[in-house]
């Protein structure tokens, strides 16, 4: 019994892993479609969604199902509980690819990005798309360091998330309110997509540790607000 135990908190484990590549295509298939206004594309990315929405609900059915059935360790607690939060993390980066493909339909014909902001933006989807499949190798590894890592390369994000909103109140900006607000939620989306990942990160130390990270306490003890 339980080995058939072990075997389905294995499955588990590999789920979220699959969840985040997952996550990971939305997000790269949502960043072409910005830069390239291709309305199929971002459509495709709308339609996924679901899928993403689906298989977190499944996920912590499965996880609730096996905690009633089961009486388990510290540690596959631990995978239980954190995991209902990785997996709500993967459902809200989900969301977030699919904001950034409204704003492609949003705006069709037009292009709903300017051409001062193309580049950084750009730059914001390389990044976002290259911190999900760091995040899939930190759940497929379960790698506390490399867990920890996340932080640290979510700080390129900031770097372009502070430079696109210099761009955008600059004096050289030639475009109305309508394109800037535009332009500030796109960023705004890429910026938070990566938070998640790090929070992900966070839960992956707790569960591979014990220890409680940034994402589980303040400094001085206190809930943080998880990212929205």
């Amino acid at each position: 019994m339980r080995s058939r135990f072990a075997e389905n908190v294995d499955r588990l484990a590999a789920d979220l892993a699959a969840m985040c590549t997952g996550v990971e295509s939305m997000m790269a298939d949502a960043s072409r479609a910005l830069m390239s206004a291709d309305t199929h594309l971002a459509e495709q990315v709308i339609a996924t969604q679901e899928e993403c929405d689906s298989a977190a609900r499944q996920w912590e059915q499965t996880a609730f199902a096996l905690l009633a059935l089961q009486a388990p360790v510290a540690s596959d607690l631990r995978l239980m509980i954190g995991g209902m939060h990785i997996a709500a993390d993967l459902e809200r980066m989900g969301a977030l690819t699919t904001h950034v493909a409204e704003a492609v339909l949003r705006r069709h014909p037009a292009h709903v990005v300017p051409s001062e902001a193309h580049g950084i933006l750009a730059d914001m989807g390389r990044v976002a798309v290259a911190v999900a499949g760091e995040t899939h190798r930190v759940l497929a590894q379960r790698d506390p360091v490399r867990a920890a890592a996340l932080e640290r390369a979510d700080s390129e994000m900031d770097a372009l998330h502070r430079a696109l909103f210099e761009r955008i109140t600059s004096d050289r900006w030639e475009h109305g309110v309508m394109e800037a607000v535009d332009v500030t939620l796109l960023g705004r989306f890429y910026e938070r997509f990566c938070d998640h990942a790090v929070a992900i990160g966070h839960h992956v130390v707790f569960l591979e540790t014990g220890l409680a990270g940034d994402a589980e306490e303040g400094s001085a003890g206190e809930p943080l607000q998880r990212p929205r």
